[in-house]
């Protein structure tokens, strides 16, 4: 038998109890691990210092409250816990012992590990109850984590087209105890369950929507020679042997092309369940309400295919295709397949890269009717407000951080950021380092 390694245990003064003041964070150094230290009303507090989805350094993120949120795409932790508490990502942060004595900040770290993963449970023998998510996407992933972390003993059945897995930590492939079903949709088999989840996604749209839009970020591309066609639109792509050679504008003007890509948009894949009782809207996605559920007992929809009603915009019926949504609706429907409800209030955080910069965006902005610019955009470092009815519904930024981080968080808690607060030259509210 193989003895448990013993684990080490270091302790090292991480810095003087007057150096924090209440609602601060630092990050310090403990056995060459990053530590982010906190002090809040109840003392201090010391977590991993870095993200776990890609490592960013969260002293660089917002803190409101008990809970830190990522300054590059959002995701939020439990400062006391480590717990993840918003995404994206899956894994939680190591939690560390702090002592204070004599006016000096100890910290105390073990294995120097940056990411944890929640203890699991598993199948129980005598559970006779099955919970059944279609789709192997994120929705499906976190929910099933979501349900083994909270003690579920039942059957997990995921029902799927793909034939890989949809986990990407070799721990959870091992020990989740997940049953799957791949191609099992069409074949005619019938599969009993006790809950449903639908997190069957989008597929592509069979028809491409020829049409060049506008694109407010343009002059970062113009030094790489990319010609912007503002508010014009595409009348036919021509060819020959198959290959593509020119496309014909709206204008008249004809463009060379040897490649051309398709922005063509995605349908939900909820096709199988017309002549059911299941309610969608006018574009076929699944209806919702805040815990995730149908309008049918028992069954829950969640990630792109799924329409719900969006807290920060006075419970808007939307659907929002993205990464970090699709993990925060399968927590919440698993949460509520539990007994423990729990309603859908997370923020809309997306990020994407352009010319090696980042750009963020938190909120949900259509039909905003103003921009308020802070910065410069010619000099490619501002922060941009959307305002709607007063009210500042979105944000974007570039070379702004944590700025939308920091509104993502206030949006979460429920604070309404005017326009007023967007147009004046004091930012201070927004508390930037």
């Amino acid at each position: 038998m193989v003895p448990t390694p013993v684990q080490e245990e270091i302790t090292e003064v991480a810095c003087l109890e007057s150096d924090l003041q209440n609602g601060q964070m630092k990050e310090v150094e403990v056995g060459q691990q990053k530590v982010l230290l906190v002090r809040g009303e109840a003392g201090f507090s010391a977590v991993g210092g870095l993200c776990s989805h890609y490592g960013a350094p969260l002293v660089k993120g917002a803190l409101l409250g008990d809970r830190v949120r990522c300054p590059w795409h959002g995701a939020c932790f439990n400062i006391k816990t480590g717990d993840i508490e918003d995404y994206p990502g899956l894994d939680c942060l190591p939690a560390y012992k702090v002592k204070v004595d004599d006016g000096k900040v100890y910290v105390t770290i073990k294995n120097k590990m940056t990411k944890r993963v929640k203890e699991m449970g598993g199948r129980v023998p005598d559970v006779c109850h099955t919970v059944m998510l279609i789709g192997g996407g994120p929705a499906s992933l976190v929910c099933a984590e979501t349900l083994r972390q909270n003690s579920y003993g039942g059957r997990i059945v995921i029902v799927t087209k793909e034939e890989l897995l949809p986990f990407d930590k070799p721990k959870l492939s091992k020990a989740l105890n997940v049953e799957r079903l791949f191609n099992h949709i069409h074949n005619g088999t019938v599969h009993g369950y006790n809950q449903l989840l639908i997190a069957t996604g989008c597929r592509s749209v069979c028809r491409p929507a020829l049409c060049l839009v506008e694109v407010n970020l343009a002059s970062i591309l113009k030094d790489q020679n990319v010609k912007f066609y503002m508010k014009d639109g595409v009348s036919e792509i021509r060819g020959e042997n198959g290959k593509v050679k020119e496309v014909l504008l709206k204008c008249g003007s004809v463009l060379d092309a040897d490649v051309v890509v398709l922005g063509i948009g995605v349908t939900p894949n909820s096709d199988f369940l017309k002549g059911s009782q299941i309610a969608t809207d006018s574009k076929s996605h699944v209806v919702v309400d805040k815990f995730m559920r149908t309008n049918v007992p028992d069954i829950f929809s969640a990630g792109d295919v799924a329409s719900f009603p969006l807290t920060l915009r006075q419970n808007l019926q939307v659907n929002i295709a993205h990464w970090q949504m699709a993990h925060a609706h399968g927590r919440i429907a698993a949460l509520n397949m539990l007994n423990k409800p729990t309603e859908m209030n997370s923020v809309p955080f997306f990020w994407t890269m352009l010319k090696g910069k980042s750009v963020r965006y938190a909120g949900y902005g259509e039909g905003y009717t103003q921009i308020v610019f802070k910065g410069n955009v010619e000099e490619q470092k501002f922060l941009a407000f959307y305002i709607k009815e007063g009210v500042v519904v979105a944000a974007a930024s570039m070379n702004f951080d944590p700025a939308v981080a920091r509104l993502a968080e206030m949006m979460a808690t429920g604070r309404t950021i005017t326009k007023a607060q967007a147009e004046s030259d004091d930012l201070s509210w927004l508390q930037m380092p």
